[in-house]
């Protein structure tokens, strides 16, 4: 299996940031071009974040990371900023299937150790980790099953049916 390293710096957010925190849903009426919208990730809460964002920033947050509406946009627009990863303590059920489908990698730990602008690494392949290379911390993560690694790793669901004509044969977990 191919391996995924993502390295970035954390950004930091708190717990129960809705998918209007995201990206406002009034911005929906212009565009729904991810690379249009990213000037606007996370307006509401910080203004000035979006034109803070480099590439390959994780996005660091706690429990119930993307609750509220179920806008495939708060997922694609973080990928129009290059962030590649989310890590939380949890996310609702629905962002998490919207950032496998459109292949940002959601990993579930516990983000309690990780301060705003730590150098993160994660990897993706055989194993899956995550370490803290600021604090030299190596943190768990909630196993990913082979559809879900298969998806993301070729870029979403629908790069996978085109790479592989369907879903793959896959090992059972």
């Amino acid at each position: 299996m191919d391996t995924l390293t993502i390295e970035g710096r954390a950004r930091l957010f708190g717990d129960d940031i809705n998918t209007d925190y995201i990206i406002s849903s009034r911005r929906k009426r212009d565009s729904l071009d991810p690379h249009v919208l990213r000037q606007y990730l996370f307006e509401s809460i910080d203004p000035q974040f979006a034109a803070s964002v480099e590439p390959g920033d994780i996005l660091v947050a706690g429990e119930n990371f993307g609750c509220g509406s179920a806008m495939e946009v708060a997922a694609t627009v973080v990928i129009g900023a290059d962030i590649k990863a989310v890590l939380a303590k949890s996310f609702s059920r629905t962002y998490y299937r919207n950032a496998i489908n459109n292949g940002l990698l959601p990993v579930i730990c516990d983000t309690s150790g990780i301060a705003e602008g730590d150098r993160l690494v994660v990897t993706l392949g055989d194993a899956f980790s995550v370490r803290n290379e600021t604090s030299g911390v190596g943190l768990t993560a909630e196993a990913l099953s082979p559809v879900v690694r298969t998806i993301v790793m070729a870029g979403g669901l629908v790069p996978c049916f085109q790479n592989h004509g369907g879903f793959p044969d896959l090992p059972s977990t």
